[in-house]
């Protein structure tokens, strides 16, 4: 019994003593094959171009401010040479390239850290130009350009009601800069009071944010214009016009509060149109039933002869000829001076339905022979005008008695 007991016991330790020689060797060969793998890695980066260390600046960000970093820094992570796949022959230089994949992994997953050493400086990301303004941000014109006016446009189905908001103005003549601002809006063709708009403050970009509201159906609204017009009062009280935007609403309503900015059409920046230009003034006296129209001069005509060249002017109601005036024949001149003045017989109640029309005319050789047509242009309401000659006509109309002076492009004949 004692030697069985004794054979069991020396079997026991056998086994022992072997099962931890088993365990001594996978841990020597497990150590032998990680550092086989560590000293791969190092020859691996060992291959990259050595460069300078570079310590990338921690760029701090607060929660609370708004303040946006200039420059930020741009670098590269390290580069991996890529094995010739040709030397992959053998088993061995197979479980290279597995062991130099787990280490590029493990570096990868380092990306994105500014910890890393051996990342590489590239230069420096100009922050301020990637900056995309939001949709509602108003955002000033750089200096030197037409003076231009900010402002936004939706139309509310449920209550039937247009609101526009005025925000500012941006590159305001200078002299107009110690001026009172004033904007008169209207909705044509309808409208005719205009809502006024005082600018707070003065100098080259005077603000508003005021928003007028206009009661219109939705049936009217794509047929509608906006009209704008920017004044600068004196402290006497004198108006200067300034200039003006017309906006269509046609098509301009898809995206509600979105601010826009327009350029104002003044008299100096008008270009001289093909056919030449004519500078009328209109004003009409409600009480005395009279409407005065000057034609003050021309400019860019395309002369045929040396004949002179005379301004006829008919009242027109719907497609009648009322009254026609001529003017004096002004020879040897492309910008001839007339300053002509001639008044006709008008009710109020025809003002929505008449209108004037000017024709440039040239005397022919022949007296027999009818004059030479050189432009067209007619100034009336919406059922005659579009544009600059509509709204001289709504400007005549909502300013009794006080001469309204405007340029017009000439148009030919139809």
């Amino acid at each position: 019994m004692a030697d069985q007991v004794l054979l069991l016991a020396v079997g026991l330790s056998v086994a022992l003593l072997s099962l931890l020689l088993l365990g001594l060797m996978l841990c020597h060969l497990w150590r032998r094959k990680k550092k086989k793998g560590r000293s791969q890695y190092e020859e691996l980066l060992s291959t990259v171009p050595s460069v300078p260390a570079f310590s990338a600046p921690v760029i701090l960000v607060s929660q609370g401010s708004l303040a946006k970093p200039s420059e930020v820094p741009f670098t590269l992570p390290p580069r991996f040479m890529a094995q010739d796949h040709n030397d992959l022959k053998n088993e061995e230089e197979k479980e290279e390239e597995e062991i130099k994949m787990e280490a590029r992994r493990d570096i990868l997953a380092h990306r994105g850290s500014l910890s890393v050493s051996r990342w590489y400086p590239v230069g420096t990301v100009l922050a301020g130009l990637y900056s995309v303004p939001p949709l509602n941000e108003v955002v000033a014109p750089p200096p030197g350009m037409a003076t231009r006016l900010c402002f936004s446009v939706e139309y509310r189905h449920s209550s039937e009601q247009l609101m526009v908001s005025l925000l500012r103005l941006g590159n305001l003549p200078p002299r107009f800069h110690g001026n009172v601002t004033l904007v008169e809006l209207r909705l044509l063709p309808d409208d005719r009071r205009p809502r006024q708009a005082k600018a707070r403050g003065t100098g080259p970009d005077p603000e508003f944010n005021d928003c007028l509201v206009f009661q219109v159906s939705g049936a009217c609204v794509p047929q509608s214009t906006l009209s704008v017009c920017v004044l600068s009062v004196e402290q006497d009280g004198k108006r200067h016009a300034v200039g003006r935007v017309l906006f269509p609403l046609e098509g301009e309503l898809g995206q509600a509060g979105r601010v826009l900015w327009r350029d104002l059409e003044t008299e100096d920046e008008t270009q001289c149109s093909e056919l030449g230009d004519v500078q009328i003034s209109l004003s009409y006296s409600p009480s005395l039933q009279r409407l005065s129209v000057v034609v003050l001069r021309a400019r860019g005509l395309q002369l045929l002869t040396d004949a002179g060249v005379c301004v006829q002017v008919s009242l027109q109601i719907h497609t009648q000829a009322v009254k026609i005036k001529r003017s004096c024949v002004v020879k040897g001149e492309s910008d001839p001076y007339f300053s002509h003045r001639m008044t006709f017989k008008l009710r109020p109640q025809h003002l929505d339905e008449a209108c004037l029309r000017f024709e440039l005319q040239q005397p022919h050789v022949v007296r027999s022979e009818p004059p030479v047509l050189l432009g067209v242009l007619v100034l009336g309401p919406f059922m005659y005008a579009r544009g600059p000659q509509l709204q001289h006509w709504m400007d005549m109309v909502n300013t009794p008695q006080e001469p309204v002076k405007l340029w017009h492009g000439l148009c030919r004949a139809t």
